[in-house]
């Protein structure tokens, strides 16, 4: 009876410890056993099954065959290999042509059924009750021990699997446990998740011990186990936030419909209310600030811009670009594309610390936006300035007529002041010699 109650009780404990179910330890004792058995006293033949008791630590052991029509394994084996011929050639072979190889160690022809028992018919499960040895032995206990062992890993690591499976998408609170390279291993309680490089904040510190809120960006089953890859960066981080902060966003009366993030330096959301009378953008940001101030606080700093989502695209864009007053926005449908004009003195303002201000509006609201101010808008354009008007081509020709009649009558006049000049000094030389011969 003592040994009964240990047992029990050790399985209990392994159940309450791994936090997995009874049916689950039961089977991989089982499943232990009947290794260990197969490997001590099993025939080639056999099929064993064990069935445990942890009520009383009683043991059974059956071997577990399936009835199965006759068949001539001469002639199968010949089946079989064409059918291997035949998928090596390409051909397809339908399903329900597929030859089933009988397998002695868990299929028993029908007609050896039959000697067993007159009433069994093909599809039925024979259990044949084996003798249970009062002593396994030492390699049978190691072999259960092992097989145990190894049963309980794959039982909590299921386990682990299909809780955090489900639990993707959401936020979880976690411990920065070590650093491995360039990833953190973070202790979530029941398992450990990594952060890894590309979703880290840059500048934000990983010590160890430090608790923060990670979003599950996904689960899968590794070499050693489930992996969980958690984030800090993710954009649904914010929503989830926002959702734990603001009562009307769990309820449902304000939806978050867009998010752009850029981790560590600053978001958008864009929120409307379903209701009537709700202020969408104030129950984010809260009395005095308080809603939003937390989730600037769970994300280290990060600057968080909210505001109201609209039907309307140029009403939208507007918002999205705030602080910034807008004065007027064309659209382009079929581009996807704004064209936004401002005051000069919003210029800056509307595009942002490097950009970052019109970048993030625009993954908010999904259209590319141009950014220009009055001033540049009233610039004129390349194609003015390049092309002259028919104005100024007139006034042009003109303008070279007269220089060239200039020219030609400056150097008509050149020639006859020279010719002037010429008959002034031949004057001058009769009138000097005239007076020499005097």
């Amino acid at each position: 009876m003592a040994k009964t109650n240990n047992i029990a009780a050790a399985i209990k404990m392994i159940c309450e410890e791994k936090n997995l179910s009874v049916d689950a330890v039961v089977g991989a004792i089982e499943a232990a056993l009947a290794a260990a058995y197969r490997k001590e006293f099993g025939g080639k033949n056999q099929n064993i099954k064990v069935v445990f008791n942890a009520d009383n630590a009683q043991t059974a052991v059956f071997d577990v065959k399936t009835v199965v029509e006759d068949v001539d394994l001469e002639e199968q084996e010949q089946q079989l290999e064409e059918q291997r011929l035949k998928r090596e050639a390409g051909e397809e072979i339908p399903e329900e042509d597929l030859i089933k190889k009988f397998n002695p160690r868990t299929d028993i022809m029908i007609s050896e059924a039959k000697e067993l028992r007159d009433d069994y018919k093909i599809g039925d499960i024979i259990e044949t009750k084996l003798d249970v040895p009062e002593e396994y032995g030492r390699m049978a206990a190691q072999t259960a021990k092992q097989v145990i062992v190894q049963r309980l890993r794959e039982a909590e690591r299921d386990h682990i699997f299909n809780e955090y499976k489900d639990k993707e998408g959401e936020l979880v609170l976690g411990t920065i446990q070590r650093k491995e390279g360039r990833r953190y291993i973070v202790d979530m309680g029941k398992a450990n998740g990594v952060l890894p490089p590309e979703e880290q904040i840059r500048g934000e510190g990983y010590n160890i011990g430090t608790r923060l809120n990670f979003y599950i960006v996904k689960v899968h089953m590794g070499n050693k186990g489930p992996e969980i890859v958690l984030s800090r960066t993710h954009p649904e981080i914010v929503r989830e936030l926002f959702a734990t902060e603001v009562p009307e966003i769990a309820a449902g009366t304000v939806e978050i419909k867009a998010i752009s993030r850029e981790a560590g330096s600053r978001s958008k959301i864009a929120v409307v209310a379903t209701e009537e009378n709700i202020d969408p953008v104030g129950s984010c940001v809260g009395q005095k600030g308080a809603r939003v101030q937390t989730v600037i606080n769970e994300l280290g700093g990060e600057k968080v811009d909210i505001v109201e989502w609209d039907e309307d695209v140029k009403s939208f864009i507007s918002n999205a670009l705030s602080p910034a007053n807008i004065i007027d926005i064309e659209t382009n449908e079929e581009d996807q594309a704004a064209s936004v004009k401002v005051e000069d003195d919003q210029l800056s303002l509307a595009i942002g610390k490097q950009g970052q201000n019109a970048r993030l509006a625009a993954k908010l609201t999904g259209w590319k936006i141009d950014i220009i101010s009055t001033s540049e808008d009233e610039k004129p354009t390349k194609d003015e300035e390049s092309a002259p008007t028919k104005e100024k081509e007139e006034k042009t020709e003109k303008e070279d007529k007269e220089e060239k009649a200039d020219k030609k009558k400056t150097k008509k006049e050149k020639e006859e002041d020279e010719e002037e000049v010429d008959d002034k000094e031949e004057k001058k030389e009769k009138k000097t010699t005239k007076k020499s011969k005097k």
